[in-house]
């Protein structure tokens, strides 16, 4: 089993349904279209040095502790969520939603605008602890060697329970880029490009 479809066995179908309001085949389905969507974006983001080290101090604020146990859809905050899905796609928000929703006609814009605040929390959590296992240990740094508060735009996470390891900034295409493009390189991320093409990346480029 790849990495990304490791987590997308781990959201639970039955919270996705009654969130959205339809069946677990169709949440499944749902699930399979925003999760690779969201990685995808903010693999492109990381690309850029800046989106990189925006990414990294985000990364801090939103680890917990991943034992491979389910996580809780309806304990996300989508406020949160949502400030997270603007930060990845910016203005092509709605574009992404758009071409996802049009690739897949089971589903409706309206049902992936609505999950995509709600795993997005979800993927930076999954996507924090799997950075800091690719870290050296060591001493916890964030890229500017600053507070280690998120900046604005990637909300912080007031019950984190302690920083992502962080590498300083590689050179473009280095470091968190790679690992998201490892990521998707297999399972359920395969093809994402070629869908959304130059809307992702739409955050902070």
């Amino acid at each position: 089993m790849s990495d990304i479809d490791q987590l997308i066995s781990q959201i639970p179908l039955s919270q996705v349904a009654r969130q959205l309001g339809v069946d677990e085949p169709t949440a499944q389905e749902a699930v399979n279209a925003a999760i690779p969507a969201l990685l995808g974006g903010l693999g492109a983001n990381a690309q850029d040095p800046a989106g990189e080290a925006s990414l990294m101090e985000a990364l801090g604020q939103h680890r917990r502790a991943d034992d491979g146990s389910p996580y809780d859809v309806d304990a996300q905050d989508t406020a949160d969520g949502q400030k997270i899905v603007h930060h990845i796609f910016g203005s092509n928000t709605d574009q992404v939603v758009n071409q996802l929703a049009g690739a897949r006609g089971a589903l409706g814009s309206g049902m992936l605008a609505k999950l995509l605040p709600l795993l997005a929390p979800i993927v930076l959590q999954w996507l924090a602890n799997k950075w800091g296992q690719r870290s050296d240990g060591g001493v916890s740094r964030t890229p500017s060697g600053g507070t280690g508060q998120a900046p604005a735009g990637f909300p912080t996470n007031p019950d984190a329970q302690r920083p992502a390891p962080q590498r300083e900034p590689q050179q473009q295409g280095g470091g968190l880029g790679d690992l998201l493009g490892g990521l998707l390189g297999g399972g359920s991320g395969g093809g994402l490009g070629d869908l959304l093409g130059g809307l992702l990346g739409g955050g902070r480029r």
